[in-house]
């Protein structure tokens, strides 16, 4: 390997860790955000899990073998053609891709420092099209996929950048929809009962087995993707990945069930002042739907109704003022601490198993880029398909270890708490959410991201109790944000391609 390739490879290694870093301090936050914010975890103790399960998932389940350039975005083999000869293609291709990772990074870094949850794939993209632009022209990016503008083509994820558009809108719409559906039904099956503890007792075991063969199955469409197709050549759908990940996912439910429904009987309902308070607030929110019904009758009904229905709405309004008063003063995490305990833990499980198929993943988005180099500078040639030694694996996951421990928590500030209020709970409901879409997704190959489906979700939690539970200010600069990460990442990694070719002339 002559000085210059091993100059490239440093560099690549660099920015790779780099890259790698930032994708801890952003999209790893996003998963132990809502654990943060609810107070299911410390942001110690949410570092720490995300650090075992993000690692695990880089390391051991991550890629050996990875596209060069990820999602079509641009077609490598042009760097052949390159007018120089193959050396001089070979060249321009590390200095795109450490363009690439170092744009995507750079990006990064400013969204975490302001606490802006990006989606590093996005970033990543973008800058793959800035260096495509520069060196190829337009027409050298995938704009729509082989077919032109086609919608079915770009809502299977294969219709290039407008499929990376495209999810800006599928996946916050998903996600967030499944989080204000499961959000509502936890709501009128357990909180708005008279006693929630004791629906509580019902309802987890159910809940228990719903989350757990979900989680096994993300795993097992998402997490373990790399694994099956690595080791054996094999995609989650064929018959043995699929028997084995829904045989293990229904076991592991049953188990879940069982043992949640010992642990939910151990849980206790409070003194019987409580039990009236829970009483009251299960009253006051059935008295405000009466009032508004006879309202409506009052202003309808004339002569002799309308002073029965006038009588009748004094008295709804005497007692629903006294049973406000009752409980005036009150917090629902005074009221519910009970039931909220149950949904700690079930917000510590789904945050384990996203942050554990986030690493097995996401992890490409540094390594790819690292790995091409790497195997470009060695042989001199463009390669389109990188083996990736497990010293760059490990490069990754240190990578984003590292940054989720020292800057994670600044986006996990305003997942967790800028944007609406979490309980464990409404935390759980987020999670939850999320690891539906990812699974739905995986299975019907949507364009999705992780980000975006993690952001969602909270805004369905949140507005599942009104938009005033929104803090629309947040909401818009995170949307800003995404809508700036393409371009923002192309503009950086176009400077950097040009400050490269200078630097090696």
């Amino acid at each position: 390997m002559g000085t210059e390739a091993m100059i490239l490879t440093g560099l690549a290694m660099v920015f790779g860790l780099y890259m790698a870093w930032n994708i801890g301090a952003n999209d790893v936050a996003n998963a132990m955000g809502t654990s943060v914010g609810s107070g299911a975890l410390t942001l110690k103790r949410a570092v720490i899990l995300a650090a075992i399960m993000e690692f695990c998932g880089a390391f051991f389940l991550g890629p050996h073998v990875t596209d060069t350039i990820r999602k079509g975005i641009i077609d490598p083999e042009m760097f052949k053609l390159d007018p120089g000869g193959l050396e001089q293609g070979a060249r321009m291709f590390c200095f795109a891709m450490l363009a690439a990772l170092l744009a995507a990074g750079a990006w990064l870094q400013i969204a975490s420092y302001f606490g802006w949850p990006v989606s590093t794939t996005h970033s990543i993209v973008g800058s793959i099209v800035g260096v495509g632009c520069v060196y190829g022209g337009i027409e050298a990016v995938n704009w729509f996929g082989g077919d032109g503008f086609n919608v079915l083509t770009i809502l299977r994820g294969k219709g290039g950048l407008s499929s990376i558009v495209a999810s800006w809108v599928v996946s916050p719409l998903m996600s967030g929809t499944i989080a204000y559906l499961v959000f509502r039904f936890i709501l009128k099956r357990v909180f708005y009962r008279p006693d929630p503890v004791a629906a509580a007792r019902v309802w987890t075991p159910i809940i228990v087995f719903v989350v757990m063969v979900t989680m096994m199955l993300v795993l097992s469409f998402k997490g373990l993707k790399p694994f099956w197709k690595d080791n054996f050549g094999l995609k989650p759908m064929d018959f043995w990945p699929l028997t084995i990940g829904i045989s293990v996912s229904l076991f592991s439910g049953i188990a879940g069930a069982l043992i949640s429904r010992r642990l939910a009987r151990k849980v206790k309902s409070d003194d019987p002042a409580l039990a009236r308070l829970q009483a009251d607030l299960y009253t006051a929110r059935a008295m405000s739907k009466a009032l508004m019904h006879l309202r409506r009758v009052h202003s309808t009904a004339v002569g002799e109704s309308q002073e029965q229905a006038k009588r009748a709405l004094h008295e709804a309004e005497t007692l629903y003022s006294q049973v406000r008063d009752r409980t005036r003063g009150n917090t629902d995490s005074h009221v519910y601490h009970n039931v909220e305990r149950i949904f700690i833990y079930l917000q510590i499980i789904s945050a384990g198993f996203v942050a554990l198929a986030h690493g097995s993943n996401d992890v490409a988005n540094a390594i790819a880029p690292l790995a091409a180099v790497v195997e470009t500078a060695k042989h001199m040639e463009v390669s389109t398909k990188s083996p990736v030694p497990m010293w760059v694996l490990g490069i990754g996951g240190v990578g984003i270890v590292v940054g989720l421990a020292t800057w994670g928590w600044r986006v996990m500030m305003t997942v967790g708490k800028r944007i609406t209020e979490l309980t464990p709970s409404r935390g759980f409901c987020a999670e939850f959410a999320a690891a539906v879409t990812i699974l739905i997704a995986s299975v019907c190959k949507l364009p999705i991201s992780t980000t975006h489906t993690l952001v969602g979700a909270v805004l369905g939690v949140g507005l599942a109790r009104g938009i005033g539970a929104l803090n629309l200010n947040t909401v818009r600069d995170i949307i800003v944000s995404w809508v700036i990460t393409i371009p923002a990442g192309a503009g950086l990694a176009i400077i950097f391609f040009y400050a490269l070719q200078m630097a090696f002339g």
